[in-house]
């Protein structure tokens, strides 16, 4: 074929490709591409990924495309170094959506979108629920995988098999993520799901045997319905797996099939190497990845990531609902399957900018749109009014390329090209539309909707559910002019990157869920005062003293404690006494960054005191040296036998919770082995550390456990959950706790705290000895659990003649936590201790103590302190409220601060 030949042909498909400007868009079809002219060869590699990837000839490119252009990673990024993924090289270029570890990314929209209609894989979207299996190169070969269940034939076959005795076919497959523009929802209403963007999709080349020829060898049993499947992906509530029904999977028009090959290549660790399932128009949670099990059945999965993700419940049932009643997750009539209707804009980008003074008089807007369940988009509509008028985009239709510009039995990969038959639509389209500019500039946004075959539409309102999953509204690209430019925002920037029309709606107060995107009727924004957040000054001033990284590590230990906050060094030596929650908060910081823990712990009144500890600045180098994980000094392979340390945060697993009540939950951790102890001192606290499943921001509280900090495998914390109401804000970290799933990680710091039990009267305060003959232990809430570990401590041991008062406030009687427990304790053991319960909202079946704990309970319960030489302690834990007047009350009858602790 000629050059001239080639510059007509994309002349003809450039002005096929174009619209009149917007508006008054004459209402057409859109034009489906022309069929390319072939110049006579159509040979194409079926064997050598390199020579096949490299479309050197230009008639190759014009028949259907292929993979861009890609350089597999070959270095391990060093956030990756210190997980279980430590043998997994990727891109630097992906956003991490999920802190660290397990590995969910996505890559940024313009560069997903510029990749072109193939992904490559080093930009495709990545959705970890765990650690990577690793899989050495030679062993791919002898992968096995079965074929069990309701079948006559069971069947287990190696990778080699499958591909020597199986027709092998290649086909361009889109996968979508059900999260995909969730941080949309989040900015709306905190889902329990982490914060995708617009970029949770992507399309490659798929090469391997479609499903239904493997499970007729295995000749399914009458009864059979559904197919699950397992990959090797070991997670805390088991292998990860799900299922899709047996119809589905024998149906070659749906196309379900088992790849080993991605664009050519194998398939890379991400992405499920050696083997994985790929299911067309459904949500990407059904292509398990690292397959090593499909069980025939006559039901759906039972896996627990089958029923507790991939669900979207009624929009009312809210996260606490759904946390209590379980029923909501096993009705299978809320899984996701069929993906809806959706589409992005990639062009204009987040924060372009169009010039109006001399610039072009159109611009074309450019994005993506995919449906569902093998439905074709047929159209997608762009409105600049809020759509009260829309206009027509063109459409460019890829997949068809591989329909209607193959030979017969073409190969590529190694597999046929088998599409030219198919009716179902596998991926995604790419949509544009000239615009003019003047157009713009009168607007105020940009929203697109796209519809398939059977006429789903996207909806014009987001439809907000508990996992926030499947979000599909209008997409909405805002235009605001600012002198001679329009500068164009897109929704949301994923994780916790900044930027976004949402954000700053939300920030002026604006109801992003009022049917008008947060602005009034008429499409005037609503007035609203941005709150200053006032900066407390940390550090003094005319203080011009760099500190080098070897001066801070000189002061790492508990004589002269430095520490670093936001690059600043402060030495906390002065305060070691002084400290409300002891010693050991400081020390446990020296020589480290400890602006996290501070931040996220410290009032505003300690955020003031810090000039008065503030020593300097640490230089450039020191910081980035402090910021990187690969100078922290490597740690023994050998099993650690304490797991608390005071210095490093230490991973635990969450593998458990149990509900104790409508608002409280027993979280049971896995230590990093079943003989590790916890290490925690009676009367001590320890740091919990997670990030905001939205933000991603650390949240960090401290809690006493009610395991002994002896037990060992296992620790287990009481929390009581402070959700939302119309009067409060609840907690963030118990609300961030309650949301993160099985499995997911959790870290733990210390101990901490001014106080220990050393048992048999005899505690330290402060480091300080003291012995105590009788403890007044006062509480409310879930400030039982340090009391309880005291008191747990005394009547454990019969030879500790320790008397003790116990005092516990609530409100009703459900709210009493860890009363059996107690309750157990005390028994037989009157003669040493006496415990009170109080309600202030007691039935009438209550024979307890009513009302507040007051003065005259006080009074009566513990009386003036009879002890002259210390030999009497007060342990109060509870809400602010309860302790400061506890604290006025007990001072009004003779009570010295000396001997009133608070944990």
């Amino acid at each position: 074929m000629s050059t001239e030949t080639l510059s007509d042909l994309a002349q003809v498909a450039e002005n096929h490709a174009k619209t009149p400007a917007f508006p008054g868009v004459p209402t057409k079809l859109p034009p489906s591409p022309p069929k390319s002219i072939n110049g006579g060869g159509s040979e194409v590699s079926d064997e050598s990924a390199s020579s096949s990837r490299r479309a050197s000839d230009a008639q190759i490119q014009l028949r259907y495309p292929l993979p861009p252009q890609s350089t597999a990673p070959i270095e391990v990024l060093k956030e990756d170094l210190k997980t279980p993924d430590n043998h997994v090289p990727r891109d630097p270029r992906l956003i991490r959506l999920t802190g660290i570890h397990p590995f969910n990314v996505e890559a940024p929209l313009s560069a997903l979108y510029d990749e072109g209609f193939l992904t490559s894989p080093e930009l495709f979207y990545v959705r970890n629920h765990g650690a990577v299996p690793e899989v050495d190169d030679a062993s791919i070969p002898d992968w096995e995988f079965s074929i069990e269940g309701l079948v006559k034939n069971p069947i287990t076959m190696t990778l080699k098999q499958l591909i020597k005795d199986y027709p092998q076919i290649t086909v361009p497959i889109t996968l979508v993520c059900a999260g995909n523009r969730r941080k949309e929802q989040n900015q709306v209403r905190k889902s329990k799901g982490f914060s995708w963007g617009a970029a949770g999709v992507s399309t490659a080349l798929w090469t391997g045997v479609a499903i239904g020829e493997v499970i007729k060898r295995a000749k399914p049993l009458r009864g059979a319905k559904y197919v699950c499947m397992e990959g090797a992906d070991k997670l805390p509530n088991g292998y990860y797996g799900t299922s899709v029904k047996m119809n589905w999977a024998m149906d070659p028009n749906r196309g379900i099939m088992l790849a080993h090959k991605m664009n050519g290549e194998t398939l890379r660790p991400d992405h499920g190497k050696p083997l994985r399932v790929v299911v067309p128009g459904q949500i990407g949670g059904r292509s398990v990845k690292w397959l090593k099990k499909l069980i025939i059945t006559a039901a759906p999965s039972d896996n627990w990531y089958h029923i507790y993700d991939n669900r979207v419940l009624p929009t009312m049932i809210s996260p606490e609902q759904s946390a209590n009643e379980p029923k909501w997750w096993t009705d299978e009539r809320y899984a996701i399957y069929d993906l809806s209707t959706n589409s992005a804009t990639a062009y204009p980008a987040h924060e372009e900018r169009v010039c109006l003074a001399n610039g072009p008089e159109t611009y074309r807007a450019r994005g993506y749109a995919y449906g569902g369940g093998g439905r074709r988009v047929t159209r997608v509509e762009v409105t600049l009014d809020k759509g009260k008028s829309w206009a027509l985009a063109n459409i460019r239709y890829y997949e068809d390329d591989y329909r209607e510009n193959v030979e017969e039995d073409e190969m590529l990969y190694g597999g046929k090209l088998d599409m030219e038959w198919r009716e179902t639509c596998f991926t995604w389209c790419f949509w544009e539309i000239d615009l003019d500019v003047k157009d713009l500039a009168m607007s105020g946004d940009i929203m697109v909707r796209a519809m398939d075959e059977s006429m789903n539409v996207q909806p014009r309102d987001m439809y907000w559910s508990v996992l926030g999953m499947m979000n599909n509204p209008w997409y909405r690209v805002t235009i605001t002019k600012e002198g001679d430019y329009l500068r164009f925002e897109h929704p949301t920037q994923p994780a916790l990157m900044p930027g976004g029309w949402m954000e700053k709606v939300k920030a002026k107060g604006g109801n992003l869920s009022n049917g008008f995107w947060g602005e009034k009727m008429g499409g005037e924004e609503e007035e609203g005062v941005i709150e200053e957040k006032t900066e407390i000054k940390m550090t003094k001033d005319g203080l011009d003293r760099s500190i080098s990284i070897d001066e801070l590590r000189k002061h790492d230990d508990e004589k002269n404690p430095w520490f670093v906050v936001n690059g600043e060094v402060y030495d906390g030596t002065a305060f070691l006494e002084g400290h409300p929650g002891g010693a050991t908060s400081i020390t446990g910081a020296a020589g480290q960054d400890a602006t996290d823990e501070f931040m996220a712990i410290h009032s505003e009144t300690a955020k003031g005191m810090m000039p008065g500890y503030h020593i300097g600045s640490l230089d450039e180098a020191s910081r980035a040296i402090l910021a990187d994980p690969e100078n922290i000094p490597s740690e023994s392979t050998e099993p650690r036998p304490i797991f608390l340390q005071s210095k490093v945060w230490t991973k635990a697993l969450l593998s458990a919770k149990k509900v104790i009540s409508s608002d409280t939950r027993i979280f049971t951790f896995s230590l990093e082995h079943e003989n590790q102890q916890i290490g925690l001192p009676i009367g001590q606290h320890l740091m919990m550390r997670l990030r905001d499943p939205v933000t991603r921001e650390a949240i960090i509280r401290s809690y006493t456990p009610i395991s002994e900090g002896t037990d060992k495998g296992k620790l287990d914390v009481l929390v009581k959950v402070y959700f939302d109401t119309k009067e409060r804000v609840g907690g963030k970290m118990t609300k961030a706790l309650d949301a993160i799933p099985i499995g997911h990680f959790v870290d733990f710091k210390g101990p901490i705290g001014k106080f220990e039990y050393l048992g048999k009267g005899n505690c330290t305060i402060g480091g300080k000895p003291r012995f105590v003959k009788r403890f007044i232990m006062i509480c409310a809430g879930s400030g039982i659990t340090p009391i309880f570990q005291v008191l747990r401590a005394v009547l454990s041991d019969r030879d500790d003649e320790t008397k003790c008062v116990v005092l516990d406030g609530n409100r009703l009687e459900e709210d009493i936590l860890c009363k059996e427990e107690m309750d157990g304790l005390v028994k037989g053991n009157e003669e040493r201790c006496k415990l009170l319960y109080a309600l202030t909202q007691p039935t009438e079946s209550w024979r307890g103590l009513t009302g507040r704990v007051g003065r005259e309970l006080l009074e009566k319960e513990v009386g003036t302190c009879a002890a002259l030489n210390g030999e009497e302690l007060v342990l109060i834990c509870g809400p602010g409220a309860l302790e400061k007047s506890v604290h006025d009350f007990l001072n009004g009858m003779g009570w010295k601060d000396a001997d009133l602790l608070f944990f």
